[in-house]
């Protein structure tokens, strides 16, 4: 079978991609994390190794969250007959396309079902976040403490998992997480994160100092009398403005007889 032009940037290793073309499946992956989501074309590969516990017709293509959660609860049934478990982390990731959780699906199923090892490959995220993404970014163009949140919160994780505090316990963590790179990013940038002065600062240091307002209270005026505080001469010179007053034109009614 003739499969289109794989991306330049598929982020598996070549002897994975390799091995994912020559079983000859009913379309190749371009985009791993959306393609996997399902688990169809998961049990379709493991159908190449096992073809009677993982027929094809049992199989759903549809991408809704009930269809990826069948699917995978089938997967899970035809491999504990065969003595095979897949990591829960990963097919969590996977089924809410979480950032680097398909990668580390293909490459455990590599692993498994052809007892190769893959060269130069690290262990699996836990968490599976945007933190590489966002590494790669200017620092002007990273997440909010709100957008981090929704980038690693996805909503197909709250609708399998409707539980307020759980989901609590997940925000709290992705905000803390954040907090803490804020915090590190702000020890070695500390221009950036530099206060620039506003009105009200600026005004602040145009006050006269309270020590030089007495000494100002205590000197005889130039009448020869002492003012009793500074504020009077603000008061005083309130007093100084004149009122304007302005002269409304008279308005002649027109009395039609």
């Amino acid at each position: 079978m003739n499969y289109a032009q794989c991306p330049k940037k598929t982020g598996l290793p070549r002897e994975v991609v390799k091995w994912l073309q020559s079983l000859d499946l009913s379309f190749y992956p371009k985009n791993v994390r959306r393609n996997l989501s399902n688990g169809y074309l998961v049990a379709e590969i493991f159908s190449h190794y096992y073809p009677q516990a993982f027929p094809d017709h049992f199989y759903d293509k549809g991408t809704s969250l009930s269809a990826k959660q069948k699917n995978w609860s089938r997967i899970e049934r035809s491999l504990q007959k065969h003595n095979l478990q897949l990591m829960k982390e990963v097919v969590d990731g996977t089924i809410h396309c979480k950032p680097g959780a398909a990668e580390a699906l293909v490459h455990e199923l590599y692993t498994i079902l052809t007892n190769q090892s893959i060269r130069n490959a690290g262990g699996p995220e836990s968490d599976f976040t945007d933190q590489e993404y966002q590494e790669c970014l200017p620092t002007l163009a990273r997440s909010t403490a709100s957008k981090a949140i929704k980038n690693n919160l996805r909503i197909t994780e709250i609708m399998a998992d409707p539980d307020i505090s759980t989901n609590q316990r997940k925000a709290e963590v992705i905000l803390h997480r954040h907090l803490e790179h804020k915090a590190a990013e702000r020890t070695l940038n500390p221009g950036r994160f530099k206060v620039k002065p506003n009105l009200r600062h600026l005004a602040s240091k145009k006050q006269v100092p309270s020590s030089h307002s007495n000494e100002l209270s205590d000197k005889p005026s130039a009448g020869g009398t002492t003012s009793t505080s500074y504020s009077l001469r603000w008061t005083a010179a309130a007093d100084s403005f004149k009122e304007i007053k302005v002269h409304q034109p008279i308005r002649r009614c027109l009395v039609q007889y």
